[in-house]
C-alpha cells in the first residue's frame, strides 16, 4: 500500500527528509502533528519502560509511523530512529485528510494496518500476562513472550533412562 503508491505525487503537500543511521526522527514525549511514510531504509521504534529502552518494532520501507500524534494531537508515544540511510515522506494533517477524500481505499488500507498492529500488541500482551513468572517484571514478560512467539523452541533431544542423550 504505502510502499507501492507513495511518492511525492501521493501527498502533494508532503516533503521528503533523509536521515542517517541512528538519527532520531521523532522523540517520545515531544509534540508533533505529522506522520511519516518510509520511502527508503527502515526505522526502529522504541519506548522507555522502567528507565530502559524497549524495542517495539522495526518498520521497513512502505510502512508508516507517527499517525497517532497526527490523529490525536498528543505527544509522541515512542522514539523512532533511522536504521541505515533512511528517507521518509512527511505528511501533514491536511495532506492526509485530502488523500482520504480522494482515495477512500487508502484510508481503509491504513485502518487495516493499524488494526493488525493492535491485534499483534494484544496477542503479545495476553501471552505475557498469561505466562507472567514470579519475580519477573511485566516488561520482561512482554519481551519473553514476543521472543517466544517468533522463535520456535529447539527440538528436545531424546534421552535414555540414565539422562544421557541417545
Amino acid at each position: 500500500m504505502f510502499g507501492r503508491r507513495s511518492n511525492t505525487d501521493t501527498f502533494r503537500e508532503a516533503v521528503e527528509k533523509d536521515y542517517q543511521d541512528g538519527e532520531i526522527i521523532v522523540r517520545e514525549g515531544e509534540l508533533g502533528g505529522e506522520m511519516f511514510i518510509i520511502q527508503e531504509g527502515s526505522v526502529r521504534v522504541t519506548t522507555e519502560v522502567e528507565d530502559q529502552e524497549v524495542e517495539l518494532a522495526i518498520l521497513p520501507r512502505g510502512e508508516f509511523f507517527g499517525e497517532m500524534s497526527l490523529l490525536e494531537s498528543l505527544p509522541r508515544s515512542a522514539t523512532v530512529r533511522a536504521v541505515g540511510a533512511t528517507r521518509v515522506q512527511v505528511v501533514q494533517p491536511g495532506g492526509l485528510m485530502l488523500k482520504f477524500r480522494r482515495d477512500p481505499t487508502f484510508a481503509f488500507e491504513m485502518l487495516q494496518r493499524l488494526s493488525g498492529r493492535v491485534r499483534h500488541i494484544n496477542e503479545i500482551l495476553a501471552e505475557a500476562l498469561t505466562h507472567h513468572h514470579e519475580g519477573e517484571t511485566i516488561q520482561e514478560s512482554v519481551q519473553r513472550s514476543e521472543y517466544e512467539r517468533v522463535e520456535e523452541p529447539p527440538a528436545e533431544i531424546p534421552r535414555t533412562g540414565d539422562g544421557d542423550p541417545q
